[in-house]
């Protein structure tokens, strides 16, 4: 009896001990848009074990939209989501401390039906262009003024707009109804893979109003309170975010687990995505913040007090940067 007792003691002490290192094991709770390309890479932490091997629990929900896990993040009720660092700049500036962890550089262009007569941007003088992401989408506002530093052309006064939904540009591009259309890069990917190419793209257009094309747009964004109180926490997550990236570059294989839900409707479509998400995997090391106060100073003058608020220059401490 004595033995038996001694036993179950034993045992009930592994249990408590195997709960409380269970329940020391830190939670990241990630909303993100339920059929956002960045679940590829989420997807790929958790499967591979990514986050286990850097001491965190990654818990992934999905959301309606981009605006609905902005609001449970600024909520409480998310812990990581993906933005633009703009979006960061924002809230930082209006007194919301956030931290931004470089995800993708992936942009989308302009792009046209391989059998259009347009060469440049110039002979889209006259023509309807179809925009997905509004009249304050980044890429638009960049190609506005690359048409206008390059070729003299106003796009708002030279063409006809269409804006929706990314689904719907698609679609009235590759049915001829909009002669050009600027889409998000997964799409723009689908759409060279159903007989467009680019007319110009987004990091040209960059490079050419000396923006710098390797600052990544995209982001994991974090409060500044879980910095401050836990960075290892969050160089955990850009640690296993780089680990999954560094498969998906290489292993085959790991794409293949992941078709199903990349709603890729033939094996180009498949490819170019996987090329897409691939091309847009930003370079190891620190962000050029000077490089991105340039692309802030010409969203600014775009995009105005709608899109920035009242910002007038970049507040600094957005980028997360490498440990010391």
């Amino acid at each position: 009896m004595t033995l038996l007792k001694t036993l179950g003691s034993a045992a009930v002490c592994a249990v408590i001990a195997a709960s409380s290192a269970f329940a020391e094991t830190p939670v990241l709770r990630a909303a993100v848009m339920e059929s956002g390309t960045v679940n590829w890479e989420l997807d790929t932490i958790t499967h591979y074990g990514f986050d286990a091997d850097h001491g965190f629990d990654l818990e992934v929900t999905g959301m309606g939209g981009g605006n609905a896990s902005q609001i449970a993040f600024l909520g409480g009720e998310a812990d990581v989501i993906v933005s633009d660092w703009l979006w960061v700049a924002r809230q930082k500036a209006a007194g919301v401390d956030l931290v931004f962890i470089p995800y993708s550089k992936a942009v989308g262009g302009l792009l046209v039906k391989d059998d259009s007569p347009a060469q440049t941007l110039a002979d889209l003088d006259g023509t309807k262009i179809g925009i997905a992401g509004g009249p304050l989408d980044k890429s638009w506002l960049i190609l506005r003024a690359y048409a206008q530093q390059e070729f003299g052309l106003d796009l708002v006064a030279q063409t006809e707009q269409v804006f929706g939904a990314p689904p719907l540009i698609a679609e009235t591009a590759l049915s001829g109804e909009t002669q050009g259309a600027i889409n998000f890069w997964h799409w723009a990917a689908k759409m060279e893979a159903g007989g467009m190419h680019s007319l110009v793209d987004v990091s040209t257009a960059a490079e050419a109003l000396g923006l710098d094309p390797e600052t990544p747009l995209l982001g994991y964004v974090v409060h500044g309170e879980t910095f401050a109180e836990n960075p290892d926490l969050v160089y955990a997550l850009a640690d296993a975010s780089a680990d999954a990236k560094a498969l998906l570059a290489t292993d085959s294989a790991a794409w293949d687990r992941l078709r199903d839900r990349m709603n890729a409707r033939s094996d180009e479509q498949f490819e170019a995505l996987k090329a897409g998400f691939i091309a847009g995997i930003p370079a190891a090391g620190s962000v050029d913040e000077a490089a991105a106060a340039r692309m802030m100073a010409l969203m600014i003058e775009l995009g105005g007090a709608e899109l920035v608020g009242d910002m007038t220059e970049m507040p600094s401490g957005i980028f997360l940067q490498p440990r010391n």
